[in-house]
């Protein structure tokens, strides 16, 4: 299954391209949003990518990363002159430049932050894969006004019995009480009425609505009819396997591949009947599992599931596949490779399982063309 994203990512060590900017000021009319959670801010002629904006602003800007012989820079806005109408005060006492880098988009009202990731998933599926999609990202039933939905949440401890969170991209670590994106329950593993067991630490959807809506989508694109074979892919421990399974009956046949083994010998106890190897996708499906299938779900981690693995699916020839993705841009270079071989994306659906964040999961349906 898919990896919820886990905080700001660590930057790499880079090589100095000449002079840095780091700290410049300068005000600037903020463009479009674009996927990462920034939106574009064009500086002479060169593209800085600016946190804690909105489209249409006129910010100030100061420069975060950025040396004269990088194709890009990075940036804060710091002060806001003129203020988009979906402009909030941040909830989160811990949210801003120089802050807890957990959030991207605790400035934005809770609409437009769909409408935001939105428009992304639509960029990254025009510009990757040559579509014109229309998106529209849904709520998920289980947070309030995007907050209280993380059932699970890590704190870097602190001297003295505090805790924090990190700067975004840097090891720096603000302290803080309380995440306001913590939910005041961990995680329920019931599932239409199903449990799972889960390892302690292994993976399951922080927000408590994400498996159900996932689940349910994922089974209306594909609509399992009793007898079919299904395979299931990056599998985790069985969450879809389970209804698949349901789904096909006696008469069908589902065959799951998780590169976890303990997920696997979990699957295998959520899912009596299930077919579970554990492995490598790609090397797995090289030498088992070649036969013909009807139906294939898709939860690759965020590389998305590649080449090699989108070649291995086709060449079984599924009628339908279900492709839940966790970002749009490996999404769309799939759904590309997908079409490379015949097969056309279908339905796109899109969910608000990060609120507050850039993060945004989808659920395509892609069919042969034919």
């Amino acid at each position: 299954m898919s990896s919820a994203p886990r905080g700001p990512r660590r930057p790499r060590a880079r090589k100095e391209r000449g002079e840095s900017h780091v700290g410049e000021q300068f005000e600037a009319e903020v463009g479009p949003v674009a996927h990462g959670g920034h939106c574009v801010v064009r500086h002479g002629e060169r593209v800085v990518f600016v946190r804690h904006a909105l489209p249409g602003e006129r910010v100030v800007v100061r420069i975060t990363e950025g040396t004269a012989g990088d194709r890009f820079w990075r940036g804060d806005a710091v002060e806001v002159l003129q203020a988009s109408p979906d402009r909030v005060e941040a909830p989160c006492p811990y949210a801003g430049p120089s802050r807890c880098g957990g959030c991207d988009f605790q400035h934005v009202t809770v609409a437009r932050q769909r409408a935001l990731k939105a428009e992304v998933v639509r960029e990254q599926l025009r510009r990757l894969a040559g579509l014109e999609v229309d998106v529209q990202v849904e709520p998920v039933p289980g947070d309030v006004d995007g907050l209280g939905w993380r059932t699970r949440q890590r704190y870097v401890p602190l001297a003295g019995g505090r805790r924090g969170m990190r700067q975004h991209r840097s090891h720096e670590v603000v302290p803080v009480e309380k995440c306001l994106l913590e939910a005041p329950q961990g995680p329920s593993y019931e599932v239409r009425g199903s449990r799972f067991e889960v390892a302690d630490g292994g993976f399951w959807q922080v927000h408590p609505g994400a498996p159900e809506v996932l689940v349910d989508a994922v089974l209306d694109a594909l609509a399992p009819q009793p007898g079919e074979r299904a395979l299931d892919l990056y599998a985790g421990v069985g969450l879809f396997s389970r209804f698949l399974l349901e789904a096909v009956g006696a008469g069908g046949r589902v065959c799951a591949v998780e590169g976890d083994g303990a997920a696997v010998r979990l699957a295998k106890r959520n899912c009596p009947g299930l077919h579970a190897t554990a492995g490598d996708v790609s090397r797995v499906l090289t030498d088992g599992y070649d036969e013909p299938f009807d139906l294939v779900v898709l939860d690759p981690p965020r590389t998305g599931a590649k080449r090699k693995v989108v070649e291995q699916v086709v060449d079984r020839r599924p009628r339908a596949v279900a492709y839940v993705a966790c970002d749009p841009a490996a999404l769309a270079r799939d759904v590309a490779i997908f079409a490379e071989h015949g097969y056309r994306l279908r339905s796109l659906r899109a969910f608000d399982l990060f609120p507050m964040t850039h993060h945004v999961e989808c659920v395509a349906l892609l069919e042969p063309a034919s």
